[in-house]
């Protein structure tokens, strides 16, 4: 067997456990997706993959959701506080991570530290101090614990990968700039900024998804139905003193992963260029 054959079996022999690992890992979502068209007897009771006898309706019924509230209050209201969030974070999250890579002040190493260090501090030790923050400023049951937040850099791992990022550009672009009669901020939003497109397309992404995803500070700091996201109607579907139709909720389930999905694949290039890029300049 000639070495050339050999790398073609090599090849082969990769490209195929690559396709069964994919297939074991999409296997859920593909049977979620089935599932969304079986009845609840078929769904526990069978383990076949496609449905025997399809249920048709089952987006249509749980798209009306519970109550008087239906899913496009749900995706509205998920929206509503995503957006921001992520527009506040890359915005400022990039601001302040520029001031760290380019000025040099007194107390920069203390702050930068303090900064990288609130990344060791678990949610759970930080949940009551902010709930009994949120509550003496009247924040509770809106969307100013999510938006806020993020308008002031509070996300340190944003900061650190866009430091990185920052760090890795030319400082002969901000003395060209500056020659050319630009201002600090001049500097930062019409030369810097569009050249670490990649870093912002990351950390867009990643807030997206996070905030997107985020059962447990919306349990917490939201408790009007009409304004629920996505995550607690998915959970408020689940009635205890109910049998729930599961098929509806898998449907749902569905279609919450759909904007997240459509995000990730339209900016893949961005995102695997903003990860790689960040974690070898510096």
């Amino acid at each position: 067997m000639s070495g050339k054959e050999k790398k073609y079996i090599l090849t082969f022999i990769t490209h195929l456990a690559m396709i069964l690992i994919g297939i074991v890992m999409l296997y859920p979502l593909i049977w979620m997706l089935f599932s969304a068209f079986k009845t609840n007897a078929e769904i526990f009771g069978s383990t076949a993959l496609l449905p025997a006898e399809p249920v048709w309706d089952s987006f249509i019924k749980g798209w009306k959701g519970t109550g008087k509230v239906t899913y496009t209050q749900f995706y509205i209201n998920t929206f509503k506080l995503v957006i921001p969030t992520v527009l506040f974070t890359v915005f400022s999250c990039s601001f302040v991570a520029y001031g760290f890579a380019r000025f040099r002040f007194r107390g920069k190493k203390i702050l930068f530290m303090l900064m990288i260090s609130t990344l060791m501090l678990p949610n759970s030790v930080l949940i009551i101090p902010r709930y009994i923050l949120y509550n003496k400023l009247g924040w509770l049951n809106s969307y100013l614990p999510f938006t806020i937040p993020a308008l002031f850099a509070c996300y340190p791992f944003f900061i650190y990968m866009m430091v990185q990022f920052f760090r890795g550009l030319p400082i002969a672009l901000d003395e060209a700039a500056s020659i050319d009669g630009c201002n600090t901020f001049q500097v930062y939003w019409t030369i810097l900024l569009p050249l670490t497109k990649p870093a912002l397309f990351s950390a867009a992404i990643f807030q997206f998804i996070w905030t997107w995803n985020d059962f447990f500070n919306s349990l917490i700091y939201i408790n009007s139905v009409r304004k629920f996201p996505i995550v607690l109607a998915l959970r408020m579907s689940l009635d205890a003193t109910a049998a729930a139709n599961w098929n509806q909720v898998l449907a749902m389930s569905v279609l919450s992963l759909l904007p997240g999905t459509i995000l990730f694949f339209s900016a893949q290039k961005y995102f695997v260029e903003g990860v790689s890029a960040g974690s070898v300049k510096g």
